[in-house]
């Protein structure tokens, strides 16, 4: 454990995604409280209708499962923009005026929600050496599984006292400021600056990171 602690402090490659999808499993995959107090006590549904609901986050997974097979290499910026689209959309849902737009949002979330996952699972497996894979595969399923059951109680103490919409926003607005700050900071680790192409017209303009280029050494 101590040598892949190790390993990973010296590669913010590694780091800085185990340290998102810790965020956000702590505090974004919290779907067993969330789910059953928005079933309950704000859309007053049955088992029946409850046990939609994950069925409809199943569905997103599916298709997010789907998607991440047709990709041959994922990158960061998938796992950041993942990240932030499902903090996103955790948000958004918890102002769901009604039961079928709250399904209906839950099959984006569960798609985003595999997205990240897969995504995060795949570029720490093929940016780790393989002599090392086992002990950083296991400090990154701690991270990310573990995290879950320590923020339950904190959701669920949430969910309590302010209801389930200030529940999961709250789960949002964490993962959404979490992604925010981890893409800043792997652009900044990265040498990378943020460009606009003004040659062509609005239709046309283009946003990018483009490496900066190195500073002339100086006497």
């Amino acid at each position: 454990m101590r040598a892949g602690l190790h390993y990973v402090a010296g590669r913010p490659d590694l780091i800085w995604p185990i340290v998102l999808v810790g965020f956000i499993g702590t505090f974004g995959f919290n779907f067993a409280i969330i789910l059953s107090a928005f079933a309950y006590h704000v859309f007053h549904v049955g088992p029946g209708l409850y046990g939609l609901l994950n069925t409809s986050m199943a569905v997103g997974s599916l298709a997010g499962a789907l998607l991440a097979a047709r990709r041959a290499k994922p990158r960061l910026r998938l796992l950041v923009g993942a990240a932030l689209a499902f903090g996103v959309l955790e948000t958004v849902a918890g102002f769901a005026p009604s039961y079928w737009v709250f399904a209906a949002l839950l099959t984006v979330v569960g798609m985003f929600g595999l997205t990240l996952n897969t995504a995060a699972n795949s570029l720490i497996q093929l940016r780790t050496a393989p002599v090392m894979r086992g002990r950083v595969m296991s400090l990154y399923m701690m991270v990310f599984a573990g995290g879950t059951p320590l923020g339950a109680p904190l959701v669920g103490w949430i969910t309590e006292q302010w209801g389930p919409r200030i529940g999961l926003l709250t789960c949002g607005a964490v993962s959404t400021v979490a992604a925010a700050l981890v893409g800043l900071v792997i652009a900044r680790v990265g040498n990378l600056r943020l460009t606009l192409d003004l040659r062509r017209g609005p239709e046309h303009q283009l946003v990018a990171f483009v490496p900066r280029q190195a500073e002339p050494a100086r006497c």
